[in-house]
């Protein structure tokens, strides 16, 4: 009887850190959108998971929308946001060095996080789940299914993305103007457009990240800045700009926390996550995934 109790506690463990590294893994793929077309780190991306959170509250709830419009216009408004901010921050600034550039999206996510923080207050917000809220049972472990639904978003973005990118107009010159900027701009490839549209995806995953989290645990003004961390270390990780590296260390994040936080301790499961990511990167620098060249979208 130990043994199946012991059992299912390592599953639930998994299941948990699964749930939550598809939400690192989100945040790390918006990392990478931007970072294929700009070279550019957004240090906002985790805001755009907290505004994704709180606008679905806002929509959901305050305006009483069914859940399917109310997702589509959160969407709509964090990407409208993710547009606005590359229009007027990152736009006028296109000549400037790289580490201009992130400063300049560190100061969009302290505006963000203050604009949130006035516009909805300090007090944590939530949102019923999509489906039932009874767990099942699996290899004795509780399964909530709102964390189905975590996951498996993860995976749809992924495809569609792989789609978007290899199959669209848009996607193929999104590639090109990281590739070669000069070269795509003799082709015709309006490169600004390029660096606007990956803002606007960028900020549209992040949303879907926030819309999906907030049932699970609790979103509010500054949530978004710790889940922006967790996504960036994910992101170098698994190697800046390789998607699917990013989705696989988001999972090894999220499991090592949950982890750590079961079988140690909660207080140490960040320091856990941090060390691993560290070691990887003392012994491979570019991350697990990722080459001596930084990887670019072909890689697709």
């Amino acid at each position: 009887m130990e043994q199946i109790t012991l059992s299912g506690q390592l599953v639930q463990y998994a299941i948990t850190g699964l749930t939550v590294g598809s939400i690192y893994a989100l945040v790390a793929i918006g990392f990478n959108i931007i970072y294929n077309v700009t070279e550019i780190i957004n240090f906002a991306q985790g805001e755009f998971v907290m505004l994704g959170g709180l606008f679905m509250v806002f929509f959901a709830r305050v305006l009483d929308m069914p859940v399917p419009l109310a997702f589509l216009m959160t969407i709509a408004g964090v990407m409208a946001i993710g547009i606005m901010m590359e229009r007027f921050a990152i736009f006028p600034a296109k000549n400037a060095s790289v580490l201009t550039m992130i400063i300049i999206t560190i100061a969009c996510s302290i505006l963000l996080k203050g604009a949130a923080m006035y516009g909805w207050g300090k007090d944590p917000f939530t949102l019923p789940p999509f489906t039932d809220r009874k767990p099942f049972v699996f290899m004795g472990a509780a399964v909530f299914p709102q964390s189905i639904w975590v996951v498996v978003t993860t995976l749809v973005v992924v495809f569609f993305l792989t789609m978007f990118f290899k199959r669209t107009k848009f996607g193929k010159a999104m590639i090109a103007s990281s590739d070669n900027r000069d070269a795509a701009q003799l082709m015709g490839i309006n490169v600004k457009t390029m660096v606007m549209v990956s803002f606007g995806l960028s900020a549209a995953v992040g949303a879907v990240a926030g819309v999906v989290i907030t049932p699970i645990s609790l979103m509010e003004y500054d949530r978004g800045t710790l889940l922006g961390l967790k996504g960036f270390g994910a992101a170098v990780l698994g190697g800046l700009g390789h998607f699917y590296g990013a989705v696989a260390a988001g999972f090894i994040v999220g499991l090592i926390e949950s982890f750590c936080a079961g079988l140690v301790s909660s207080g140490y499961k960040d320091a856990a996550a941090l060390l691993v990511l560290l070691l990887v990167l003392f012994v491979k620098p570019s991350g697990l995934f990722g080459s001596k060249e930084v990887m670019k979208m072909k890689e697709f």
